[in-house]
């Protein structure tokens, strides 16, 4: 099929490789413009744009892909479907209707509809998360299934680890679809679940919750977001590795188990920070951290 990739982030490039690799081969790829980024704020194009330029993709990047210029542009190299994977804007009518659009969302819908699937199935516990192929529609990830796989979550996957691999699987599921067009489910909307944008207050570890809930928390964020914990003089501690620990306490202290190591003291158990991110400084064992801190 003559395709067209829509897509943004680091998640969205080993699908766009796959899909590159292929005879779907994509003739033109559109990403959104360039930003700041990073410490320096300085203005970069996404990942999906330098992916696409290194694969002799022709790239595309307007300010809203809706627009009748963008629409135009599309409508120019005449592709039988749209593909889309973590584009990280709304399309609107009248594109939605204009062409076929399978999007590549990483969960098993209609659980985790949303913004941060991968994050949030792993801060629930979830046993198991997977890829979904479906058709966009105006609705929030609500299109109908037309493929599916499930991928397991380990009790030591962080995102870093978990989030490869479902991009991995996205591709593949995504040139099955392609191949064999299978006939597309409507969702269960009764059953859906919702993966909020990750805020603020969902990255600092508050000790009023148990120490199992906060080791998950650092394992959804690590390393693209990061955790966090506020230390008694009001400084903010990056926590990139934390492991939850047994034990009874006072809740909300930051105390030295053993002489040698940082742990929280939470409502149930303990979190001791194995790796930490102090303010302007580079990421370093929990211990060194306690160490530098005496």
């Amino acid at each position: 099929m003559r395709t067209v990739f829509l897509g943004t982030s680091s998640f969205a490039v080993a699908v766009l490789e796959r899909l590159a690799g292929s005879e779907h081969r994509p003739v033109l790829v559109v990403t959104r413009p360039d930003r700041p980024r990073g410490r320096g704020r300085r203005v970069s194009p996404p990942p999906v744009a330098e992916a696409a330029r290194e694969l002799g993709i022709e790239v595309r990047q307007p300010g809203s892909v809706n627009d009748d210029d963008a629409r135009a542009m599309v409508a120019s190299v005449h592709p039988d479907v749209l593909c889309v994977c973590a584009f990280g804007a709304l399309i609107k009518e009248p594109l939605l209707s204009e062409y076929p659009m399978l999007n590549v969302h990483p969960s098993l819908l209609p659980r985790w509809r949303g913004a941060a699937p991968i994050e949030r199935a792993i801060m629930a516990g979830d046993e198991r998360t997977g890829v979904s192929i479906m058709r966009m529609t105006a609705g929030l990830d609500s299109g109908p299934v037309c493929s599916g796989q499930s991928e397991p979550i380990g009790p030591e996957d962080t995102y870093g680890t978990l989030a490869p691999r479902l991009a991995a699987l996205g591709g593949e599921l995504l040139l099955r679809t392609l191949d064999t067009e299978p006939p597309c489910a409507e969702q269960d909307d009764s059953l859906a679940t919702y993966a909020e944008k990750i805020a603020p207050e969902d990255r600092m570890l508050d000790p009023l919750r148990p120490a199992w809930e906060l080791e998950r928390v650092v394992r959804a964020l690590s390393p693209h977001i990061g955790a966090g914990v506020e230390l008694e003089d009001g400084t903010r501690l990056g926590v990139l590795k934390a492991r939850a620990l047994d034990g009874e306490g006072r809740p909300g202290r930051l105390l030295v188990l053993d002489g040698s190591r940082p742990v929280i003291q939470c409502a149930e158990g303990r979190l001791e920070l194995l790796l930490v991110k102090p303010p302007g400084r580079r990421e370093m064992g929990g211990q060194d951290w306690l160490r530098g801190l005496r």
